[in-house]
């Protein structure tokens, strides 16, 4: 874990971000500071707004009221009376220091591992092949994968796959990267490959805002783990805060279903051993 230097400008700002999705307001006015290098992990129960809120730091998510900066550039919104949303070159070149990670690997079927890492590197950053090549090679070998270069994604297990897309990501060179649930997708026994990863990339200084259900990951690798609930930041501070010394009645109830879920489905692999 890293400690933050409150009087750097934080890489990434949000301020009274609010998202509806019609009527249904998902997001209710969160404010939040990431700083370089820090691990920010987001947790909370089902629709409490996590994965609306991070894709909305990428603007994935067009968010209704409030600012988002990146590195000091507004995303999104034009301040002024009208809020002009941000042309597209503008939004791509701030979107280019941002990765993200998302549930499902979202690989090309129709290309080698080798090929889904460089394709951006060619298309966007337009790169020469023989420089792209050598970048992926280097971001595939960062994920343990560099073997794999030559195979297709329906070749690798849900683990690896979920690696090419962590190495597509770093691919880019962002200074942030963004992962939702980047494990829910994986079999049990996977989840421990793209976490290690994620624990090195951290341990390398890489600034990373995570939601995630592995509250084990959160507890050893975030600076400041951040509970949301009904669209709100309901508690943010240090994990020994989150889940020792918290007093928050939702987020002991949280983390007691959690330990609760948790102790029945171990109940249930011992019951099959036995």
């Amino acid at each position: 874990m890293h400690t933050s230097t409150k009087n750097v400008d934080p890489i990434l700002k949000l301020r009274g971000v609010v998202k509806h999705f019609g009527s249904l307001q998902v997001i209710k006015g969160v404010d939040l500071d990431i700083h370089h290098s820090e691990v920010i992990c987001l947790i909370g129960p089902s629709g409490s707004g996590k994965s609306t809120l991070l894709r909305s730091m990428a603007f994935l998510e067009h968010y209704d009221e409030g600012e988002i900066y990146i590195e000091g550039q507004l995303l999104g919104w034009q301040p002024g009376p009208l809020r002009r949303l941000t042309s597209r070159s503008q939004l791509n070149q701030v979107r280019r220091n941002v990765g993200m990670v998302f549930q499902q690997f979202n690989l090309w079927p129709h290309m080698s591992v080798l090929g889904n890492v460089i394709e951006a590197l060619v298309q966007v950053r337009k790169l020469p092949q023989t420089e792209a090549r050598a970048k992926g090679l280097t971001m595939l070998d960062r994920v343990g994968l560099v073997h794999k270069a030559d195979a297709y994604p329906a070749q690798l297990s849900g683990g690896q796959q979920q690696r090419v897309a962590i190495a597509r990501a770093l691919a880019m060179e962002p200074k942030i990267m963004l992962f939702d649930e980047p494990t829910s997708a994986l079999d049990p026994e996977l989840v421990g490959e793209v976490l290690q990863v994620m624990k090195s990339l951290a341990a390398d200084g890489m600034t990373m805002v995570v939601v995630t259900h592995e509250m084990g990951f959160a507890a050893q690798v975030a600076d400041r783990v951040a509970f949301l609930d009904q669209g709100k930041i309901a508690v943010c501070g240090s994990p020994e805060k989150i889940f020792h010394n918290n007093e928050h009645p939702r987020l002991q109830q949280f983390l007691q279903n959690y330990l609760d879920r948790n102790a029945f489905w171990q109940d249930k692999k011992e019951e099959q051993i036995i």
